[in-house]
């Protein structure tokens, strides 16, 4: 059985939020603990903050290689203004950096296949450009997953996705990236 937090619970709020967040409560709780509690009983109130601090530590973890609001826009600024051959080295630099074996496509809806420990993705990335993204280019996607056999698909757009088309998406499996990841996905390339 895998155990799963539940969405709007206090530490899945923390572990989104910025890690200083519950870095000041484990302030908090030392501060309150010290001023509230007898001094034989204050360790054991600071314990309290223990969850707090773990969270934090998480959060900092996964927010250290995050790239900042200036510095995504700089990114896909950079990325909207190359042509596909320069945004395709980048896809297939940032995919080799996580250690995928990347090949190539010239198909209609794929242009990358992924391949890392016995595992297939498919990419779409063509349309990266587009101010809006419909169900159309997902539907021709989901397809070619199923004819190739892959396990996964990830879709990238640097324009909005629109509701349907996220809708189609997440029933489909299809991993959607744009924003942020995307210019993540970006850094990592160079």
């Amino acid at each position: 059985m895998k155990l799963k937090m539940a969405k709007n619970s206090l530490f899945a709020v923390l572990l989104r939020s910025p890690w200083w967040i519950s870095m000041l409560l484990v302030l908090a709780f030392g501060l309150a603990s010290a001023a509230l509690l007898p001094k034989a009983y204050v360790p054991f109130g600071v314990m309290g903050a223990l969850p707090f601090f773990v969270i934090g530590l998480m959060a900092l973890q996964r927010q250290w290689n995050v790239p900042s609001a200036a510095r995504v826009a700089e990114l896909l600024e950079r990325a909207g203004a190359m042509p596909w051959r320069d945004f395709a080295d980048s896809l297939d630099a940032a995919y080799r950096a996580q250690g995928h074996m990347v090949t190539r496509l010239n198909g209609p809806a794929a242009d990358l296949q992924l391949s890392k420990d016995g595992k297939s993705t498919l990419v779409a990335a063509k349309r990266w450009k587009a101010a809006n993204q419909g169900v159309e280019s997902l539907r021709d996607l989901a397809t070619e997953k199923e004819r190739r056999g892959a396990d996964a698909c990830i879709y990238i757009s640097a324009g909005e996705v629109t509701g349907k088309a996220r809708a189609f998406a997440q029933e489909q499996g299809i991993q959607l990236v744009s924003g942020t990841t995307l210019a993540q996905l970006l850094q990592d390339a160079a």
